[in-house]
């Protein structure tokens, strides 16, 4: 694809839904604007709208109530990496090869096979890339990349080259490419230091500055989505701005140091804040807001093993990396003044349901050579419809750990939170537990409810019979 300019405009087809209709010689309404906001490893109660009151988040708390907030919505994986590969192809780890995370010195990185393979995410029955940000660049939209990316950092790799019209911000998670200097193990993180971290900050292709500044990269990120906002012209905008943060080693900047009663991990959550507020004033500003559809969620739970630092996940088991409650349900928020009536929703929507849901928001076209694991929830945002997803497979890696349909979730295996247990354990007798009565998941009810088990089980075997994998991007040399 050839990069354009997003500040320069696009050139190419006119918007099937903008300017004027051949057929009737009116004005088309213009296709609505979309901005992502994507919140890295962020607990499910960091703002005042799920829980966390002593931290102050405004700007979020004013999203959730004057838009759709979900109370179940899940990642289809409990890492970075899958998690984003599951966003932009609307389809669960297995059948897009993205299951673990990869790191600059390995999986997608110079020292692996996909540092030489110009289009590792081709299958001969279809191309994995044609995903997400393709299909809005494909109906007319300006696209932008802005913050962590983390689905491999060579310039083959990078949103240029998939889809975006222009990137700025970090290729992978902000503690890798750490320095032989730096302290041992977690030392380096409870008192970090830029130079710390060997993190690349990124304009396009180019590295514009190693290691990045992070105490000013949340300031320089929502500078730069602001700055793209109020620079848009007549055609629509898709702007995908993902803050690395909360993903430690925690930054704040000078402005935002010691104003929560949080600690450092309140501080950072503040500033996130402060950036959803910027945006949503932009958008004000421009006189957008209405014709923009705002989206908010988190790729994962907290990570628990960095205690304060890493923040928790309320009264949800576990964290990051498991797949527990605490490492795959989001919280998550739908924003379009005068299209959106307010409200909650308490049945699933998952990341995976975002592809679907935008196509038709947009009224974009969805790939076609392949089954997507999303739904459209657009009748549950705009006509209080329930949501059609009714069920939903928790990855870890290449396998099926859990399953849930309805308020019944099965676990066939299980492992805490990112490290802290090498091996996974195998229930021969799965868990069950009812998430409406015990979202903890204290309590094991499978003893009594032998015929649900049944049919959970069922069910995850129909759907492992269904996927048929790609190869493991992350493996190959």
């Amino acid at each position: 694809m050839e990069r354009r300019s997003f500040l320069g405009g696009m050139a190419g087809a006119p918007l099937a839904a903008a300017g004027v209709s051949a057929q009737t010689g009116k004005p088309r309404r213009r296709p609505p604007n979309v901005l992502f906001l994507l919140f890295d490893k962020c607990r499910r109660d960091a703002f005042g709208a799920y829980g966390m009151k002593p931290v102050h988040t405004p700007h979020i708390d004013a999203l959730a109530k004057d838009g759709v907030r979900f109370d179940t919505y899940y990642a289809p994986q409990g890492l970075c990496g899958p998690c984003r590969a599951s966003i932009i192809t609307g389809m669960y780890p297995n059948e897009h090869g993205m299951r673990k995370n990869c790191h600059p010195t390995h999986g997608r990185g110079q020292n692996s096979y996909h540092g030489r393979n110009p289009d590792p995410f081709h299958d001969e029955r279809f191309d994995l890339w044609d995903n997400f940000p393709y299909v809005l660049h494909n109906a007319g939209y300006q696209t932008a990349h802005i913050g962590k990316w983390h689905l491999g950092h060579l310039p083959q790799f990078l949103p240029t080259s998939h889809g975006y019209d222009s990137y700025f911000g970090i290729p992978y998670s902000n503690d890798m490419d750490a320095v032989r200097e730096a302290p041992r193990g977690k030392d380096r993180f409870w008192d970090p230091k830029i130079e710390y971290f060997n993190v690349p900050l990124m304009r396009d292709e180019k590295i514009v500055e190693r290691p990045a500044d992070q105490t000013t990269i949340t300031k320089r990120f929502t500078e730069e989505a602001v700055k793209l906002i109020k620079s848009s012209d007549e055609k629509p905008f898709f702007i995908y701005l993902a803050h690395n943060l909360p993903h430690v080693p925690l930054f704040v900047s000078e402005k935002f140091t010691d104003v929560s009663r949080r600690g450092l991990y309140g501080d950072v959550i503040e500033e996130i804040d402060w950036s959803v507020g910027q945006v949503l004033k932009a958008l004000e500003e421009e006189n957008i807001a209405n014709n923009t559809l705002v989206v908010f969620t988190s790729d994962n739970g907290p990570w628990l093993s960095f205690s304060t630092h890493g923040g928790s996940a309320g009264l949800l088991r576990d964290g990051k990396g498991s797949t527990w409650e605490g490492g795959m349900r989001e919280p998550t928020v739908f924003w379009w003044p005068e299209k959106i009536k307010p409200g909650v929703v308490m049945e699933m929507g998952s990341t995976l349901d975002l592809l679907p849901t935008i196509a038709a928001v947009t009224g974009a076209a969805k790939p076609s050579d392949r089954k997507l694991d999303g739904y459209d929830l657009s009748p549950t945002l705009f006509e209080s419809k329930a949501s059609p997803r009714k069920e939903l497979f928790y990855y870890h890696g290449e396998q099926v750990f859990a399953v849930r349909q309805g308020l019944h979730k099965a676990h066939f295996k299980t492992k805490t939170s990112y490290t802290g247990q090498r091996q996974a354990v195998v229930h021969d007798t799965p868990l069950l537990y009812h998430l409406g009565h015990d979202p903890s998941e204290k309590y094991d009810i499978a003893k009594d409810n032998a015929e649900i088990l049944e049919k959970l089980t069922a069910l995850k075997m129909e759907h492992e019979k269904s996927i048929k994998p790609v190869d493991n991007q992350l493996n190959k040399r």
